[in-house]
């Protein structure tokens, strides 16, 4: 049952007076239930908890850490249809997207649970001591990996689940042996107070300490500003925009002891096209990609937003196919008035610059809250003139970029802030011709799909989703998939130590 209360740490509490509703985005109304956002008492009761609760949960045991964390998992099951009817109205999203959502939830936390059910993740290394080494002995060293301490993880917009409350950033902090307290999105509030419902439901049963997961609400920057600042919170998770990671960024360095903010931000995934591939399919390219950046009603972080093709006796032909197949499909709902809003100004943005062409955008009537597809063209040498013409437009849009000839594509694909994924589409006799696109990539993306889409974002050991910024605050860490446990840990050595005062997994 939703309450509109904070979770500090297993108690609901609702101290202040200042409240938000939730809006449904199809009937384009409030829902009911007001949420109460966090008084500065009540975060500073989670941070201590927290902070409390580390001192303990640090040293639990990674099979029972697993424990716990398939206890969530089960918890988020058992919640069934209140939380599908919860993420469909906060979201606008259908059904099958929530429970397919859902499905990947579940999945990363048992992920982690599998990872730290032994310790084979903490990258353990052990250098015995060499006492009739000369010149010098050498002393014994061991290495562990050990978490930072409490995370302070922001909610995304557009993953009620599976980037929200128990989403990757909260699974591989409490897989890690750090307390979480998260800033629920207050686009989702209902249903992130039902998932953490779950955690604490799950925390009890498994005997985790108290303060090991709050769950606090608020509407503008003031909560979160607070968290950042509190001297116990010792790392940050984020997803969400370029202004808003930042802003956190900065606040977190300016501390007395600065910490980590891993934020995952603005990407407009750039697209390379060849020539012979719109030669030789260039129907199924523009099938494929009006698919992909209409999917979500193009909400994905990984959406492509730009594609990239060299003139050629193809090319125009090839961007009125893709602008009439992204316009065909059904305009979807975005997921709050305010993300449309933002989503039409930048697509104004873009299109009203100079040397620009609408190659298709929706004209029928559509409802206030779903969002208009459109296809927008521009030349290379108006790209690279034209820092306006980068902008992420957060929706089923893209722009596509006509180079003169290879020189002019690498010089716009060097000139890309950096992007969580950039994509090859080629044929096999492009082979040879590649590698100046793929050297230039490498230093501008974090993950490159070769004849693929880029949205779909696999949670595995190999996925790197972050990149250079802005994608991403730091380039070398992945917010998707299991190494994203790496954000909330330290190396430390352990020089000459009696073995019965070793971590365990470093004894003799």
């Amino acid at each position: 049952m939703i309450t509109g209360k904070n979770y500090i740490g297993n108690t609901l509490k609702a101290s202040g007076d200042k409240t938000h509703k939730t809006i449904n985005p199809r009937l384009n109304i409030q829902n009911q239930t007001a949420f109460y956002e966090a008084t500065s008492d009540e975060v500073d009761e989670a941070v201590e908890l927290a902070w409390s609760a580390f001192k303990i949960y640090r040293k639990v045991a990674g099979v029972k850490r697993a424990e716990f964390l398939n206890a969530i998992a089960d918890e988020i099951l058992a919640l069934d249809q209140e939380l599908l009817d919860s993420y469909t109205s906060e979201s606008g999203l259908p059904e099958a997207r929530a429970i397919g959502e859902r499905g990947r939830t579940v999945f990363q936390l048992r992920s982690f649970a599998d990872l730290v059910s032994n310790e084979d993740w903490r990258e353990n290394t052990i250098d015995e001591a060499m006492p009739e080494r000369t010149p010098i002995p050498k002393d014994d060293l061991r290495r562990t990996l050990i978490p930072l301490g409490p995370v302070v993880v922001f909610a995304a917009s557009n993953f009620p689940l599976a980037f929200s409350t128990a989403g990757g950033d909260t699974a591989s902090a409490l897989a890690a042996g750090c307390p979480v307290i998260v800033k629920a999105h207050a686009m989702h509030s209902g249903t992130a107070e039902l998932v953490a419902s779950a955690i604490i439901k799950a925390a009890e049963r498994t005997g985790m300490p108290n303060g090991v997961f709050s769950n606090i609400m608020g509407r503008g920057r003031t909560v979160g500003v607070k968290l950042v600042k509190h001297d116990k919170v010792k790392a940050v998770g984020f997803t969400g925009s370029i202004s808003g990671g930042r802003a956190l960024f900065d606040i977190a360095s300016q501390r007395k002891e600065p910490i980590p903010v891993f934020a995952e931000m603005g990407s407009i995934n750039p697209v390379i096209i060849t020539q012979k591939a719109i030669e030789n399919r260039s129907d199924n390219i523009a099938t494929a990609f009006a698919g992909s950046i209409t999917m979500g009603a193009g909400q994905f972080c990984t959406k492509p937003g730009l594609l990239l093709t060299v003139e050629g006796d193809g090319t125009d032909q090839f961007k009125k196919d893709l602008a009439k197949k992204t316009i065909a499909i059904a305009p979807q709902y975005m997921l709050h008035p305010d993300i449309k809003k933002a989503f039409v100004d930048n697509v104004n943005m873009v299109s009203s610059q100079a040397g620009t062409e609408v190659v298709g955008k929706v004209e029928k009537a559509i409802d206030a809250n779903e969002g208009p597809s459109q296809i927008t063209s521009v030349s290379g040498k108006e790209f690279l003139a034209n820092p306006k013409l980068h902008l992420e437009a957060f929706g089923p849009f893209a722009l596509v970029v006509k180079a003169k000839d290879q020189e002019e594509l690498i010089n716009i694909i060097n000139g890309l802030d950096g992007q969580l994924t950039g994509t090859i589409i080629a044929e096999k006799e492009d082979h040879p011709n590649l590698h100046d696109v793929i050297d230039a990539l490498e230093n501008r993306v974090g993950r490159i799909i070769f004849n693929g889409v880029p949205t779909g974002v696999e949670v595995c050991p190999s996925m790197q989703h972050g990149g250079p910024y802005p994608a991403s605050t730091d380039s070398r860490f992945t917010a998707v998939g299991t190494n994203s446990i790496k954000r909330w840990v330290r190396p430390v050595s352990y020089q000459s130590f009696p073995n019965a005062l070793l971590p365990c997994a470093l004894k003799r």
